[in-house]
């Protein structure tokens, strides 16, 4: 019958082909519209909605700048050099990491009071670099996640990382493209804020240095931190009050006295 019907009419069944090319055609039209439009939104939205809640914590200003005038210590590690507005340090507990090599970059302070405080001081431009060899990416890959001067700047750096949250997702302008490389700065923040940083990210700024704070001493926790940068490198200090014996805790006076007396030092003993 088919046959009869293709000797009868001799382009039927060139149309029906023209028919099946044009529905193959659509349908993958439809497919790729899936994959590069509908799927990267859905996907954004789901991420965004899914991502931890710490991701949607972004820097703001510190609202107490003052700085505590109380009895303190002037200390010396790894070139820099700031005052602690505590006299307890109790010098036989200090540790210095790490312990098999001659030169040290991270100093364990403990208190009489229970307080204590690991200083860590960090070379310039570590972040990008360590961030690419701990996540195999290259540099092109972190380049296109934070920025030319982002990759360059260990500052900008964690500014471009800290000021990204779902909330800045614009899910219907999204590309697969996008999509990859928002999804990638979800899982950096993740990973790299303390928990501590739910309860607030603050600006910090002194004479010689830029940074954040993860954490508001308002709320008595574990782990706050401070992370100070300048372009020869930054140093960052967590305060760890598990077993701190003062009933109000660290406070941000305390924690800006640090900061605006931090400074690069010529002479340290315990380099």
């Amino acid at each position: 019958m088919s046959t009869l019907i293709a000797q009868t009419y001799p382009g039927s069944t060139n149309l029906k082909l023209v028919h099946i090319l044009i529905a193959v055609i659509i349908t993958l039209a439809l497919i790729f519209a899936g994959v590069t439009w509908v799927a990267p939104i859905g996907l954004s939205y789901y991420a965004a909605k899914k991502a931890p809640a710490v991701t949607r914590v972004v820097p703001t200003e510190l609202k107490d700048n003052s700085v505590s005038g109380a009895p303190g210590q002037k200390l010396s590690y790894f070139g820099y050099a700031f005052e602690v507005p505590w006299t307890d340090l109790d010098e036989t507990q200090t540790k210095l990491y790490p312990k098999d090599k001659p030169v040290k970059n991270r100093a364990d302070l403990r208190f009489h009071s229970g307080l204590r405080v690991l200083v860590t001081a960090i070379p310039p431009r570590e972040w990008a670099s360590g961030l690419a060899a701990n996540f195999h990416a290259s540099p092109q890959a972190i380049e296109a996640a934070f920025g030319h001067d982002a990759a360059n700047s260990d500052y900008r750096f964690v500014k471009a990382l800290y000021e990204f949250s779902p909330d800045n997702m614009n899910h219907w302008a999204m590309s697969l493209g996008t999509y990859n490389r928002h999804q990638f700065l979800l899982i950096i923040k993740s990973l790299a804020l303390l928990k501590s940083a739910e309860s607030g990210i603050f600006r910090l700024q002194s004479q010689d240095y830029l940074g954040f704070q993860e954490g508001s001493p308002r709320v008595r926790q574990d782990g706050i931190a401070i992370h100070l940068f300048s372009d020869d490198g930054s140093i960052e200090m967590i305060f760890f009050q598990k077993d701190y014996q003062n009933p109000q805790g660290i406070t941000q006076p305390e924690i800006n006295r640090i900061v605006q007396t931090l400074r690069k030092s010529r002479s340290d003993a315990r380099d």
